[in-house]
């Protein structure tokens, strides 16, 4: 019997009144009507308590005999009555007994023919997670396998997360990898995803489209990656129906009314292949097959269709007994009618992604209707309809049935090396949204390897599927013999070469082209991997510095203080609380005075040092940082004021994001300095710093034939780079202001690129640029060049 949930006893409002003994009588009905509700259902009353209902397995039990021992029923029997005692008392919104969602969840995998140790993963799925059942004990009561089974299925209620978007992204990585260990975990998640999808009509309206969008994004996906054809295809009309009610009862009506419609010339195409293959003398099993919802919806959608200009909503397929006679098949249907070019497809020779294998073909049919047909062995067929739950389907399937096994193998194995490269939940569902992709294209290495990538990817992708390495240090590529850019977006039967140099390293650009989650996974590692070193060694250099104020250094410091700060910051270890410092997470100057209450023993939560100590390290100065400019990505030079050795520098300690250096006269530093003073440090320039460095410069000339690029190679011959020009007019005719962003070593290098600039006589003015000076110097210009040719000096 299905009712309707009724809300819980508003208890609250009693409270309040429990001091006269009228309202402490309420409050104690209203607890016992919420009692009575936890134990006997949502619209029981403790005049009426409902009665608990009594869940059948007898569907089950029929599903499984056909396959299963007497021994495994047993024990799936064992797992149901374990489910339904802890279940008891717990009801679906729709008001039915909990029990039944374990047990539908249970006949689907039963019905996928699935193993007994999964079955009985399928009843017990939710005790953990609801009932607080622990894996120790459903490990000695099931065996260590059920226990694994159930542990990747269950979610990570327990853990406290920053949003509920990184709780879902946990899980799915939890899931996911517990996936690629045992590939029963997703079989039987989808079959109670399966489930919750039908009966998610009895939610609110908001929970249905969200769970209707993941199950899109997500579970579809993978059961097509997984070759669960038909699970794939329900889990798309469902969710259509969840997301776009209004849309899809439409979308359903018309269809229906145009079966009528089309019945006849459906027959008639029938009629007609089925004599055509028997006159050709192949034996096949023919029949018709209408489009999904979901399909036809999309294809309205991305053509701008209306329903009536959706002509192929009718398919057929054909079934015969071997490899040859589909070719044969596909000859007879050629001969029969015309077919569409460019829309025939060889997923036998080549199979897709999950192993699917089938010839497709587009025939024009009476009445210009395009026919779709499907061409495939029954074994094929088996494929396509089980995907990798054929493993256990028919275990002596043969070498067709490994070759699922295979492609599922690899697309596994790829989840495990995205994990080993991604630390963020949320970035490892991204890059495996990425590789959910449906569509392929099928490209050759130069030993005619064929490698199978997302439609879109490009020749680094290429190198990426490859390995990891030749991706990193993959420098160019041949594609048919021809030298192209690592961007070129492969086609079907390119030839692919990858040229590599053991220099050659990851570039952040790559990340605006690739298409596969391998290759942006790897890409993300390595740049993670190369900044955490470097932020390291800025942390350390920082707390270094830091200490030296408090007569510390950081070589005498024990591990058992290091242990200690790092649980007092929640870091892992000494190499993560440096990484924080020099990413600018966590300030240098805190970490050491931390450090020194540690050391004293005085670690309370509000301890200090005692009054010599505290009076010493008031009198203590810290000496400032020393910048090279060789730190990395660490150390950031501002392009506001763009500092050289030479000028007074200080230090900004972003969060987030390392050191960023300004010079101390520029105005976006005293600008933030007034707003957050504790981020700033001292710093100075080393003796020998280890780079050039940018600066801009702005030069006023005199508008004669040539003179750009004498002052260009002015500026060359005094060992200086270009970086950037620009050019702007002050006065018509008259001058033009050049601006360079050149490179030099420090403020003499400057010093000496200017002086020999203003050498050239058509050199008017010559400046250093500041931040926020352009219009007030540009005012200044043109009052020089009228006082120029006031004197007739122009």
């Amino acid at each position: 019997m299905s009712t309707a949930k009724s809300p819980a006893p508003d208890i609250a409002p009693v409270e309040k009144k429990k001091k006269s003994e009228s309202s402490t009588r309420l409050y104690i009905d209203a607890l016992l009507e919420q009692s009575y509700r936890h134990l006997f259902g949502p619209t029981a009353t403790p005049e009426q308590p409902r009665k608990p209902e009594v869940v059948s397995i007898a569907r089950l039990k029929g599903l499984l005999s056909a396959y299963l021992k007497s021994s495994d029923l047993a024990q799936i029997k064992e797992a149901f009555h374990f489910s339904d005692e802890a279940h008891l008392g717990q009801y679906r919104q729709s008001g039915q007994p909990y029990i039944t969602h374990p047990v539908a969840v249970a006949e689907i995998c039963a019905e996928w023919k699935l193993d007994p140790q999964s079955v009985m993963a399928a009843l017990l799925h939710d005790v953990m997670e609801d009932q607080g059942v622990t894996k120790a004990e459903l490990a000695e009561r099931f065996g260590p396998k059920v226990a694994e089974l159930v542990d990747g299925l269950s979610k990570l209620d327990k853990m406290e997360f920053r949003s509920r978007e990184e709780a879902q992204a946990e899980s799915f990585r939890k899931m996911l990898l517990a996936m690629a260990r045992d590939v029963r975990v997703i079989l039987v998640k989808l079959a109670d995803r399966l489930h919750n999808m039908r009966t998610l009509g009895v939610t609110a309206m908001e929970k249905r489209r969200r769970v209707a969008r993941e199950t899109l994004d997500i579970y579809a996906p993978i059961a097509n990656r997984l070759g669960l054809n038909n699970t794939y295809r329900e889990l798309q009309d469902l969710s259509f129906a969840n997301y776009y009610p209004r849309r899809y009862a439409t979308l359903d009506k018309a269809v229906k009314a145009a079966r009528g419609n089309r019945r006849e010339v459906v027959g008639k195409i029938l009629d007609a292949v089925q004599k055509a293959l028997k006159e050709g003398g192949v034996k096949a099993e023919v029949y018709g097959r209408e489009k999904t919802l979901y399909s036809i919806y999309n294809k309205m959608r991305e053509k701008q269709l209306s329903f009536s200009q959706v002509l192929d909503v009718y398919g057929f397929r054909v079934v015969v007994e071997a490899n040859v006679q589909c070719y044969m098949a596909l000859g007879i249907l050629h001969g029969l009618y015309k077919p569409v070019p460019g829309k025939f497809k060889d997923y036998i020779a080549i199979p897709k992604l999950n192993g699917y294998q089938s010839l497709h073909t587009t025939l024009v049919g009476p009445f210009g209707t395009p026919i779709e047909c499907q061409i495939r062995t029954r074994r094929m067929h088996q494929i396509a309809e089980a995907g990798v739950a054929a493993h256990w389907l028919y275990k002596n399937g043969g070498a067709d049935m490994n070759d699922v096994q295979k492609h599922a193998h690899q697309w596994l194995q790829s989840l495990l090396d995205i994990q080993s490269e991604t630390g963020d939940s949320t970035e490892f569902l991204e890059h495996v949204k990425i590789d959910l992709f449906p569509d392929a294209v099928y490209v050759f290495t130069p030993k005619a390897r064929i490698l199978a990538l997302p439609r879109g990817a490009t020749a680094l992708d290429f190198a990426y599927a490859v390995h990891s390495d030749l991706g990193n240090q993959c420098v160019a590529v041949k594609v048919n013999n021809e030298l192209l850019p690592l961007r070129t977006e492969l086609k079907n039967g390119d030839i692919i070469e990858v040229i590599t140099a053991p220099y050659s390293k990851p570039n952040p650009a790559w990340l605006g082209f690739v298409r596969t989650g391998k290759a942006r996974s790897a890409i993300r590692h390595y740049l993670k991997t190369m900044r955490f070193g470097e932020s390291v060694q800025l942390g350390e250099r920082l707390v270094e510095q830091a200490l030296k104020s408090y007569g510390l250094n950081v070589a005498e410091i024990s591990q058992e203080i290091w242990d200690k700060l790092a649980q007092w910051t929640g870091n892992k270890d000494r190499q993560e609380i440096f990484a924080d410092i020099g990413l600018g997470r966590r300030v240098a100057a805190v970490m050491a005075k931390r450090l020194a209450v540690l050391i004293s023993g005085k670690d309370g939560e509000n301890e200090t040092l005692d009054e010599a100590e505290a009076l010493r390290l008031e009198e203590a100065v810290s000496a400032p940082v020393l910048i090279t400019g060789t730190e990395g990505m660490s150390v950031q030079f501002a392009p506001c004021c763009r500092p050289i050795p030479g000028d007074n520098i200080m230090g900004y300690i972003g969060i987030g994001m390392g050191m960023a250096i300004h010079t101390t006269d520029c105005r976006v530093a005293r600008r933030i300095h007034r707003k957050d003073p504790t981020r700033w440090i001292d710093v100075a320039w080393s003796p020998q710093p280890g780079r050039l460095f940018d600066v801009a410069i702005r030069i006023l000339v005199r508008h004669n034939r040539g003179v750009f690029a004498r002052v260009a190679a002015d500026i060359t011959a005094s060992d200086a780079n270009i970086v950037h020009i620009a050019m702007d007019d002050v006065m018509p005719q008259e001058s033009a202001q050049l601006r360079f962003i050149i490179q030099v070593s420090d403020r003499v290098h400057l010093a000496n690129v200017m002086r020999r600039v203003r050498t050239n006589p058509d050199v008017i003015r010559v400046a250093r640029e500041r931040p926020g000076e352009r219009h007030q110097e540009e005012l200044h210009a043109a009052h020089a060049m009228r006082v120029t040719r006031d004197r007739g000096e122009y």
